[in-house]
């Protein structure tokens, strides 16, 4: 049976789970985000759409908290391919927690910037902290936007890396994120 934990050879469970969770959250906020730029005023989610996104985003945040302290706290399995390849892996893994904190960190500061905490599902609010004028939070909002972008390229790198492994090294790192790795 599988552990929890992760070991040299392959991850644990919790870090399958959030790996895949994390990634279906994030392509599904990308399309909510850019879903919720195209509505009118009048629209029916014009108002709920950035509500829910905020919400969400605020639960990502903090997953991606613990997913660090988590990754922090195991055993990174040994990474696969030639030294080059280890190399630019460890690199794209480090920037997707900075590119993700980044993207989650702007998202906190464009809602609060008029001092106006963000309601998480009704069940609690995320105090502002910081207040900025409409320059800087226009600037914010581009910088969001932009991030949230990198942050998909880099994801779709990193799929298509974990495919050549699969396809063409014929190696087991996509496996072993997948739960399915034979020690």
């Amino acid at each position: 049976m599988k552990s929890l934990l992760n070991d040299k050879d392959s991850y644990g469970w919790v870090s399958i789970v959030m790996h895949w969770f994390m990634a279906l959250f994030i392509f599904a906020m990308f399309g909510l985000g850019i879903w919720m730029r195209t509505l009118g005023y009048y629209d029916s989610w014009y108002h709920a759409a950035p509500e829910l996104h905020k919400s969400m985003g605020m639960l990502l945040l903090m997953l991606l908290l613990f997913r660090w302290l988590w990754r922090l706290s195991n055993v990174r399995p040994t990474l696969m391919g030639e030294a080059w390849e280890k190399v630019v892996a460890l690199s794209v893994h480090r920037l997707h927690y900075i590119l993700l904190f980044a993207l989650m960190v702007t998202g906190y500061l464009i809602p609060t910037a008029e001092g106006v905490g963000i309601e998480v599902f009704g069940f609690f609010t995320v105090p502002s902290f910081f207040v900025f004028d409409k320059e800087t939070t226009d600037l914010i909002g581009v910088m969001h936007r932009y991030l949230a972008w990198l942050a998909i390229a880099l994801a779709c790198l990193h799929a298509a890396a974990a495919l050549k492994h699969h396809i063409i090294d014929k190696d087991h790192t996509l496996r072993r994120m997948l739960g399915l790795a034979q020690k």
